[in-house]
This record gives structure tokens, sequence and C-alpha cells, in this order.
């Protein structure tokens, strides 16, 4: 595996961004939806409140699926630690080797192994 070059980190870097700012208009967007709401029915603060708790609970929900989705580009637990205490990165073992199972490979592709 090469090592990442600063274009590459950059790059990364830019994707968190996009992803803290999509949090942000989420929460921006729900609640001037629930202002607009509020001033055409009379009802200060009511739907204000109510745009803003959904648009930070909606927003949350679509940062966890990007960072749930990008978990497979991230070391592991074991990987982490053990570039610590002294290993490189690119030569920590895998869990097969270690005589333990994987836990991000599902049971159906383990059962197709021999």
């Amino acid at each position: 595996m090469e090592p990442e070059t600063p274009e590459q980190a950059i790059g990364k870097g830019y994707k968190y961004l996009a992803t803290g700012l999509r949090f942000a208009g989420a929460i921006v967007v729900f609640l001037l939806g629930g202002l607009a709401l509020d001033r055409w029915l009379h009802t200060l603060p009511l739907f204000l409140i109510a745009g803003t708790v959904l648009g930070a609970v909606l927003g949350f929900v679509s940062v966890y699926r990007e960072l749930a989705a990008d978990q497979a580009n991230q070391p592991t637990w074991r990987e982490r630690h053990r570039s610590h205490a002294g290993e490189t990165r690119g030569t920590a073992s895998t869990a097969e080797e270690d005589g333990e199972r994987d836990p991000r490979r599902s049971r159906e592709d383990r059962e197709k192994e021999p």
C-alpha cells in the first residue's frame, strides 16, 4: 500500500468538511422552514423548535450514514494500537492470522471460503 500523498489527505479533509456543512445546513434549512410556518400560521415558536429538532436529527442521521459507509476505509482498533506499539501500519496482521474471526466480514462471506 502506497503512502498517502498530501493531495489525498486534503481531499479526505474536504469530504469531512462537506459532511459537517451538510449537518449544519440541515439544521438551518429546517429552522428557517419552521420559522416560515410559524409566521404564516401565527404559532411562534412551535414550528421553529420542531424544525430545529427535526433538522438536527435528520442531519445527524445523514452524517452517521456517511461515516458508517466510510468505516471500511478506517484502520481497525488493532491496527491503530499496533502502530503505536512500534509496528508500522502496513505490517499489522489481520484477524485471521491471529486466529480470530474478522467482525467486518459477513457470515455468508466466511462460509464461502474453504
